[in-house]
């Protein structure tokens, strides 16, 4: 396959046999672009139909973390993404990035901060949950973390039973409350 015109990319992909189900990869030239479960809800969203199958340096860096992470342990690198999203998703898919290994935040508490960073008052938390829900790289952007106000694992693309267990996975502690404000290292109210 040969890099398409007109800005188009050319898009890899290939399959990863996780503890919780297959999973499908993708990457164009610059990072990763896709983790999706089959069969979950946005399976492939985005996805050319000319995309080829093959192994590359992001995919096989994508299945290191991943056999790491299912491992239990703690990835120290993070493959090279390259989200395609609408600005308020990536922004959103941005602040996933910063909820810590085993801590879970709300979608209340996310569309907060994210409305602290554009200093409004007041940030949709559906709106919000609609950019997390079309979160294309799952597990490494940890959507998996967002959870209802109530503590109920609500809304995860790849079901309820794989959050739970990547919730598990990381010994993660359920909490309605804060979450650490990355840039000050301090919690924020």
């Amino acid at each position: 396959m040969t890099h398409q015109s007109g800005g188009e990319q050319t898009v890899y992909t290939a399959w990863y046999v996780s503890p919780l189900g297959d999973m499908l990869l993708a990457c164009d030239r610059t990072g990763l672009t896709g983790v999706w479960f089959a069969g979950q809800r946005y399976f492939g969203r985005g996805l050319p139909e000319n995309a080829e199958e093959k192994a590359t340096p992001v995919l096989e860096e994508t299945k290191e973390w991943l056999s790491e992470y299912f491992a239990g342990g703690r990835p120290s690198f993070t493959p090279p993404l390259n989200l395609s999203g609408t600005p308020f998703q990536t922004e959103v898919w941005g602040l996933l990035r910063e909820i810590p290994y085993g801590e879970t935040v709300t979608y209340g508490e996310l569309a907060r901060r994210l409305g602290l960073r554009r200093g409004i008052p007041h940030m949709s938390a559906r709106a919000v949950g609609g950019a997390v829900g079309r979160n294309p790289v799952s597990v490494i952007v940890p959507c998996h973390r967002v959870i209802g106000a109530d503590g109920s694992l609500t809304g995860y693309a790849g079901g309820e039973e794989r959050k739970r267990a990547l919730l598990v996975l990381e010994g993660a502690t359920v909490r309605t409350g804060l979450m650490p404000d990355v840039r000050h290292g301090s919690a924020q109210k």
